[in-house]
């Protein structure tokens, strides 16, 4: 496969994987504009829709089975249903947490018993050494736990919906639902950041690798 075939698989991939969020702003901000407060169901109604699109993309023209575009789509499905329903937007609220704690917990626990699950995904992308493959997955872990945390933050302070008083972690914080909801394509940003920030401890035992690999060459 060439160089520029390889380059527009990822990025058709990456589309996929990113376009719901890209779809959930724009329908949002426009809805925002016409229907007011029913804008985050409608948003809802429009990311739910094009998870499934770009899911079933994966699976039927891409031949993959992505784990965690499964899970969050499902997680999507069940959580958007539920909200749009009953008519609660707290439901949405909750998805980012819920979303970020279960990769959370699947990392740290996969690395616990042995079968580390960040490796399962993305063994046929990087050679590393167990060593490597555990600092990687913590890494991530912990960063599934911030994002959590970050959304937990940032709803709880929602002032122009049905959130309660006593939901607020501090007084003084305020944002609005529109905020709340652009919010996702910072989170995309900052989380890619993070992840080019891992490039280095990939880079250097893949490197690591590839040098023993050299040397053995050398000898034989």
């Amino acid at each position: 496969m060439s160089q520029t075939e390889t380059t527009t698989k990822q990025g058709t991939s990456m589309l996929v994987d990113f376009g719901p969020i890209g779809v959930w702003i724009v329908v949002y901000n426009l809805s925002r504009m016409f229907f007011g407060d029913a804008a985050i169901y409608i948003g809802t109604g429009a990311y739910m829709i094009a998870a499934v699109i770009g899911l079933g993309y994966a699976i039927r023209v891409e031949k993959r089975f992505p784990p965690m575009l499964i899970f969050t789509t499902v997680i999507v499905l069940g959580m958007g249903t539920i909200g749009i329903i009953l008519q609660d937007p707290i439901f949405l609220y909750l998805k980012p947490t819920i979303i970020n704690l279960f990769y959370s917990f699947l990392i740290l626990v996969s690395v616990a018993l042995g079968h580390n699950v960040w490796k399962v995904f993305f063994a046929s992308v990087f050679n590393l050494p167990e060593e490597a493959w555990t600092m990687l997955a913590v890494r991530w872990a912990l960063w599934f736990q911030f994002l959590a945390l970050l959304n937990e933050a940032m709803w709880r302070h929602i002032t122009d919906s049905v959130v309660p008083e006593s939901a607020r972690w501090f007084a003084e914080f305020e944002i609005s639902e529109a905020f709340w909801a652009n919010a996702k394509l910072g989170v995309m940003v900052i989380s890619l950041i993070f992840a080019a920030l891992q490039m280095p401890l990939l880079l250097k035992y893949q490197r690591a690798e590839d040098d023993d690999g050299g040397d053995a060459g050398e000898a034989a």
